[in-house]
């Protein structure tokens, strides 16, 4: 049993959204992948909404120079859909602004395509030494409670940092994430040895899946950098190099298998075809009406 004590608040979170999308291409020529719509609603505004749930404040977007549609979208609105929305359409505009005010957003360009540890060389300073999110902007787990909600409150139990993991669901699952190394320490929760990159079934270290996000201490930033320095630009800068330095040095990471969580991994086309079906499915205006068109289109 893990016992609690007192942590800093986790009020940051960055998020990384520099990638091209060249699965999505065309559609990502003019559209980053991240502002691909869940039916009426980018993918990146649902983890928005999520991290803000769970208390964060600063969210850091780490982006590229083909995303400004998404520093827009978290914009105020425009003088011009304001005039257009002004009377019955008024409920549109508040929420509009709703988006705006939803957390202090700051955005940071990516140089160059180094792994996935490089948004943390750009944005690292702005984190300010203070313990922080981790996450994707193009995929994410839906969780009751929050997914962030409940790697923040195993942070604050514990004081080390956070994977969320799901359980693997099929076998070819272990040839695609990397599974949790570790021993349990409380029900559903590992303390960390390491990770085994895509190790499949044979040589898998356990069943949880590290997938979308991480929660990370203050420290995580420098030995990112350090791990920057030492790279010899063979092969890409990852996060769990400087991970796996953090543990050999006494450090406490902990593998969270997120409770009621359904993962969502919109960055490629099928798994973002069922990302949109699921939740049109959930939405009280046309989720009756698009079960039953399945189940006719079905039956054909």
């Amino acid at each position: 049993m893990i016992e609690t004590t007192t942590h800093p608040k986790v009020t940051k979170a960055v998020i990384a959204a520099a990638g091209f999308g060249t699965r999505f291409l065309p559609q990502t020529k003019a559209m980053p992948k991240e502002m691909l719509p869940l039916v009426d609603k980018p993918i990146i505004q649902y983890i928005v909404e999520q991290l803000v749930e769970a208390g964060i404040k600063d969210i850091i977007i780490v982006s590229n120079y083909s995303k400004r549609s998404i520093e827009d979208h978290f914009d105020a609105p425009s003088a011009e859909l304001i005039a257009a929305l002004t009377g019955p359409k008024e409920p549109l505009l508040n929420d509009l602004r709703q988006i705006a005010d939803m957390a202090n957003f700051v955005y940071v360009r990516q140089k160059e395509p180094l792994g996935n540890a490089a948004p943390l060389l750009y944005a690292g300073h702005l984190v300010n030494n203070e313990p922080f999110i981790y996450t994707w902007g193009d995929d994410f787990i839906v969780a009751d409670p929050n997914p962030y909600k409940q790697m923040i409150d195993l942070h604050e139990q514990t004081g080390g940092s956070v994977f969320s993991c799901v359980p693997v669901v099929q076998d070819s699952d272990y040839d695609k994430y990397g599974i949790v190394a570790g021993d349990s320490v409380d029900d559903g929760v590992l303390k960390m040895t390491g990770i085994v990159e895509k190790p499949g079934k044979v040589n898998a270290p356990s069943e949880l899946a590290s997938v979308s996000n991480y929660l990370f201490g203050p420290e995580f930033v420098s030995y990112v950098e350090r791990a920057a320095e030492q790279h010899d630009n063979v092969g890409e800068l990852n996060i769990q190099t400087a991970m796996q330095s953090m543990i050999d040095d006494g450090f406490e990471y902990y593998a969270l298998s997120v409770k009621n969580g359904k993962f969502y991994d919109t960055g490629n086309k099928l798994e973002y075809i069922k990302t949109v079906v699921d939740f049109a499915l959930e939405r009280d205006d046309i989720g009756a009406d698009l079960r039953l068109y399945l189940e006719k289109r079905l039956a054909q």
